[in-house]
């Protein structure tokens, strides 16, 4: 750390970009600067000189291509993306987002069906296909040819040797960097197809695309992912698109555009038609060039994000009541119903597993089979994990840390306390879910919490996995000048000034009914920010009563 501030790095800084990996100035600068020359060549990704050599055949044939998504915002983006790029190059496409209810998950054998009804000669998937053997047999089997561009983890099943596979994480892939989202692949063909074709693009204008799936995918926002999301959500406030403007107006979100601002306002709002109806609204709105069309498709998308609130709100509230009437918690959350709806039981999992502090999974009934998403903790390999039962599964796959799949419920009942017990007996998995939920990165006293410290701070943006923003404890003892303020739905206020003289603006989102804890001396911990008032202040995580231990 002495030779990053030696080099010139704010001493706040240099313990936490030592934890990014960052411990000389030139690692520090390239962190902290990210710029397209950090960029891989996609070339090095095995099976992309075969695809853009194949769709250079596609246009002098004048042969159409289908290009088959997934129905997150992950497979929308990178859908959009490869529509627009390969279009401008003079290849006509036809895009393919399965129906989350009627389709199911990814690149199925009936949508082969599809490509051939609409002319196509050839398929290219996006953020799906991996683990679609069905269906890539199937396309063989009827003269298509099958380039599947996807980041999930294979399986034991093996595509067709016709198929062409990108997909970093395959077996003696040399490409440096193995943690690209469906729509960061998706911008690597785009970008090598369009040069193989004689068609040049502005790199950073199709990062405003691969951003947002790269950060509402949750895959970790370093190397390649941190140039694309630092980069992408840059020019995302120069876009010309009307669709993105109108995105960003309903959204209600000002630049500078933050991960938080993709995760929680334009990510749920492109997530939530292909929850509850068809994910081609997303795309259209993607791909619109009318503005009143793309204002209209945006206020549809925020009506069925509402909806999705309110759907997604019952199933965490029933889930937690199935959790709450067992004798104890166990290690792993597993619930289903037949009232649930399929298209949010994945984010219901997700909002569980955080409260809960422990990798859940829950799913929608549907007949004898239902169908569902888990979420895991960081640190726990939730499908790694699931993988020894893979076989007595209808369909299984995902990553590391988000899962899909569908099995019957009779299976359900009997695998489920198996499950149980072998997470109980995993030491790690047991270690993480009892570890302290909280831990900060960087310690200050109450005087340090200021316009320079957010300033610093600000330089680690964006933040995701493997670059978390920090969390920052404020030493004690804290006392609160004068009363709380209550404000909104359950929110507070409070000024509180420290031993040093110091005063640190305290912002305690749903502490209403916590005041309590601000009583006497404590100290506390949370995110050192600045308010659209320019006030900067802790947005409070936890307090506990100072005791004078460090």
């Amino acid at each position: 750390m002495d030779v990053l501030v030696a080099g010139g790095v704010a001493p706040a800084l240099a313990p936490l970009l030592a934890r990014r990996g960052a411990t000389d100035p030139d690692a520090a600068r390239a962190f902290l600067e990210p710029s397209l020359d950090q960029l891989h060549d996609p070339k090095s990704l095995t099976g992309i000189d075969a695809a853009i050599e194949r769709l250079a055949e596609a246009r002098e044939r004048g042969e159409r291509v289908a290009i088959v998504g997934d129905y997150d915002v992950d497979g929308v983006t990178g859908t959009a993306l490869l529509v627009a790029v390969l279009g401008a190059c003079g290849i006509e496409t036809e895009a393919i987002l399965p129906h989350r209810v009627h389709d199911g998950y990814g690149f199925q054998p009936h949508l082969v069906d599809r490509a051939l009804e609409t002319g196509c000669g050839l398929i290219v998937t996006v953020d799906c296909g991996t683990t679609s053997v069905a269906a890539a047999e199937k396309a063989v089997a009827v003269g298509l040819d099958v380039v599947v561009t996807d980041h999930h983890l294979p399986g034991e099943a093996r595509l067709p040797d016709e198929v062409v596979l990108i997909n970093p994480r395959q077996d003696g892939c040399g490409y440096p960097f193995d943690e690209l989202s469906g729509a960061g692949l998706a911008f690597k063909l785009a970008l090598a197809a369009a040069e193989r074709l004689g068609r040049s693009f502005a790199v950073e204008r199709l990062l405003r695309i691969a951003c947002l799936g790269t950060i509402a995918d949750l895959v970790p926002l370093v190397d390649e992912n941190r140039v694309i999301a630092k980069i992408g959500l840059g020019e995302l406030a120069k876009t010309p698109s009307p669709g993105l403007q109108a995105l960003i107006q309903v959204a209600r979100i000002k630049p500078p555009f933050s991960t938080e601002d993709v995760g929680f306002r334009l990510g749920p709002r492109l997530n939530a038609p292909g929850r509850l109806d068809s994910a081609d609204h997303a795309l259209d709105l993607l791909l619109a060039r009318d503005h009143a069309r793309a204002k209209e498709l945006a206020e549809q998308l925020d009506t069925w994000n509402r909806e999705r609130r309110d759907t997604e709100k019952r199933v965490v509230d029933e889930a937690l009541e199935m959790v709450e009437a067992r004798e104890s918690l166990p290690p792993i959350v597993v619930a289903w119903s037949d009232t649930w709806h399929r298209g949010v039981v994945g984010i219901a999992a997700g909002r569980l597993a955080r409260r809960l502090h422990r990798p859940t999974i829950l799913l929608a009934v549907d007949g004898a089979s239902a169908t569902g998403s888990g979420r895991s903790l960081e640190g726990v390999h939730l499908h790694g994990f699931l993988t020894q039962w893979e076989d007595e599964l209808e369909r299984f796959g995902g990553h590391a840390h988000a899962i899909g799949m569908t099995a019957e419920v009779a299976e359900l009942e009997r695998l489920r306390p198996l499950w149980e017990e072998a997470a109980a007996e995993d030491e790690t998995w047991m270690a993480t879910i009892a570890r302290r939920r909280h831990e900060y990165e960087l310690a200050v006293d109450s005087c340090d919490v200021g316009d320079a410290l957010v300033d610093d701070l600000a330089r680690l943006e964006p933040h995701g996995q493997g670059n978390s923003r920090p969390l920052v404890r404020v030493y004690g003892p804290l006392e609160v000048i004068g009363t709380p303020r209550l404000f909104g739905r359950g929110h507070l206020e409070a000024m509180a000034r420290g031993e040093d003289g110091g005063a640190v603006r305290l912002l305690g989102w749903d502490w209403a009914e916590k005041r309590d804890r601000l009583l006497g001396s404590f100290e506390a911990l949370g995110f050192v920010e600045r308010d659209r008032y320019d006030r900067v202040g802790l947005r409070l995580v936890d307090v506990r009563p100072f005791d004078g231990t460090a």
